[in-house]
């Protein structure tokens, strides 16, 4: 694969890198979207009927099992070379963040640290009454789980519609995009906001934007670079190239 010969030597050059990934990015390693994951016995639900605080306090028991059905299907997949491949480029850039709209883990298991989760991650849950974040719990099949501490009902520590973002991974995030000098949207569709404000953000403060992305998105026409195709072929012989 060959790649422009002025984006070898900014990456090279560059000693401040952001990375935003989406949806794409895991799809590759086999793990369906959020809504791709409403199909049989699912399909009957709208988002609303299981992401929502409202779906969760009037049918704890169904949001509880689609978010069980959804972190056993996260379990089951593997991080691909797209994954690895940013875990590469963590280790080799000075500063590397990993800023990721997935909630799977993949990143973490590929090896990469640090990860601002933006929308949360379906493998810890926390107390719906704010006692605090758990990674391991007593999963009682057929009921949800309570909060060792109050008894309260136990939830995904995602974000839902309706929810704001974290406030401190988000700023983390907009600071990282304000700092950078590359940043990469990868296997996000541009349109869920504010994450995709983040590359704008970064250009308007004079970063180089790199897509990388099966399809033309609304970000393509302002990226500096689009790179199409899938982040798990493109990003691993990127690094190599550039970092060899």
């Amino acid at each position: 694969m060959q790649f422009p010969p002025d984006i070898i030597r900014l990456l090279r050059a560059a000693k401040n890198i952001a990375a935003l990934t989406g949806a794409g990015v895991s799809a590759e390693s086999g793990l369906r979207t959020f809504r791709d994951a409403m199909d049989g016995l699912w399909a009957q639900y709208r988002p609303e009927d299981l992401a929502t605080p409202e779906a969760f306090e009037r049918t704890p028991e169904l949001v509880w099992k689609f978010y069980a059905m959804r972190r056993l299907k996260a379990g089951e997949v593997k991080p691909n070379p797209g994954h690895c491949a940013l875990a590469e480029m963590g280790r080799r850039v000075a500063h590397f963040t990993l800023i990721t709209q997935n909630v799977d883990g993949l990143h973490q298991r590929a090896g990469s640290e640090g990860v601002i989760e933006l929308h949360g991650n379906i493998t810890r849950v926390k107390c719906s009454r704010g006692c605090g974040v758990f990674t391991e719990w007593d999963d009682a099949p057929g009921s949800v789980s309570t909060c060792p501490k109050c008894g309260a009902n136990l939830r995904p520590d995602v974000v839902w519609f309706g929810e704001m973002l974290p406030p401190r991974q988000l700023e983390t995030a907009m600071a990282a995009a304000r700092a950078c000098q590359v940043f990469f949207s990868i296997g996000t569709s541009a349109l869920v906001q504010p994450a995709a404000s983040l590359a704008y953000t970064a250009k308007q403060h004079g970063a180089a934007v790199v897509e990388v992305n099966a399809e033309v998105t609304p970000l393509t026409a302002s990226a500096d670079y689009f790179l199409q195709g899938k982040s798990g072929e493109i990003l691993p012989e990127l690094v190599k190239w550039v970092w060899g």
